[in-house]
């Protein structure tokens, strides 16, 4: 271990390199904060979070073309934010699970309570 300290608490270092993920684990969170990293990928997702909806929805709640959310959505997918369902030739989107409804309401309430201080 490389450390310039001279004072070390040796109880809490070991206690939390016991409970301390592996890097991957830090690599695969980075990459997913990297996935939510741009605002019409976050837009769609609080979307989402009130409901299932079909790319034209979503297109028409975004002011966006029904190509472009079909891309963001192809990307979401990709990375196991979202999920789709297919009725007939409709495919409807809807968060992946509680996981990300959590990560994405707890941000936003985060930053509209620090918007209120």
């Amino acid at each position: 271990m490389i450390s310039d300290c001279s004072i070390i608490h040796e109880d809490m270092v070991n206690n939390i390199k016991t409970l301390l993920p592996v890097d991957d684990t830090f690599i695969k969170t980075s990459s997913f904060f990297k996935v939510l990293g741009d605002k019409t990928r976050i837009k769609i997702l609080w979307i989402l979070n009130e409901g299932e909806l079909c790319v034209c929805d979503i297109a028409i709640l975004c002011n966006m073309t029904k190509s472009a959310i079909s891309h963001q959505l192809s990307f979401l997918k990709q990375n196991n934010i979202v999920k789709s369902r297919k009725d007939g030739k409709e495919v409807f989107y809807s968060l992946k699970d509680n996981h990300v409804k959590f990560m994405l309401e707890n941000s936003i309430n985060h930053i509209i309570e620090k918007e209120i201080d």
